[in-house]
């Protein structure tokens, strides 16, 4: 017997295609569904980064603040050091009424002083120093080498100014002071006539240095003070 199919094909068709055609959309909101989720973490990990990258810069900042913090309180530490050495320099080894005992001491007869001045001065030495250089790190030997470097020193200057009878009496002043255990290099800077009246006497002007090393001990000093009144 023959089944008659009331429903027509068109109606069959048209409910398989909107059939598949939900299903077609269902597929297509999973992937915007997808895609929306993915963009949101993308977004999410940006952000994340970012706030990474913000918070980094701020330490690298606040690292390059304290680094310059860092170098000027070096400065100035290499500063303070630097002073406190030249102020332990400068600390007198021998007063200036030692000094200038010392140079009345030695006056020869006839020749009198003008005039004194003493000043502190930095100079630079020249020192040599050893310095072992390897030029490989697996080798045991090193060789030695000379390297030329500077030192600096606070040396005590004096200038001497003075009249005299004669060069002969500035020689001999020039000796005295080259020969005592306070001063050395010892030096003539100049020396020119002039009259005294109806005398003509030389002035002169010399310079000199004391010992950075020197060392008076109180017998020495009131030796040196005993000469200076005995000579008054």
């Amino acid at each position: 017997m023959n089944k008659i199919n009331f429903v027509p094909d068109d109606y069959i068709q048209q409910r398989e295609s909107n059939r598949a055609n939900l299903m077609y959309m269902g597929l297509l909101m999973a992937v915007l569904f997808g895609m929306a989720l993915t963009f949101t973490a993308i977004k999410m990990r940006q952000s994340a980064v970012k706030s990474e990258l913000a918070a980094l810069d701020e330490r690298l900042e606040k690292a390059q603040e304290q680094i310059v913090l860092l170098d000027t309180l070096q400065a100035k530490g290499r500063a303070m050091m630097k002073k406190a050495l030249i102020t332990a320099e400068l600390a007198d080894p021998v007063s200036k009424s030692i000094v200038l005992a010392s140079l009345t001491n030695n006056l020869p007869s006839g020749v009198s002083l003008d005039n004194l001045r003493i000043n502190d001065k930095e100079i630079k030495i020249a020192a040599n120093k050893d310095k072992e250089q390897t030029q490989y790190e697996k080798k045991s030997s090193s060789n030695k080498k000379k390297t030329a470097s500077t030192k600096t020193l606070i040396e005590t200057q004096i200038e001497i100014t003075g009249f005299a009878p004669s060069d002969i009496e500035v020689a001999n002043y020039i000796a005295k002071l080259g020969g005592s255990f306070l001063f050395n290099n010892v030096g003539l800077v100049e020396s020119s006539e002039q009259k005294d009246g109806e005398n003509r006497v030389r002035k002169f002007k010399l310079k000199a240095a004391i010992k950075r090393d020197v060392k008076l001990s109180d017998e020495d000093v009131a030796r040196i003070r005993n000469m200076n009144e005995e000579v008054i």
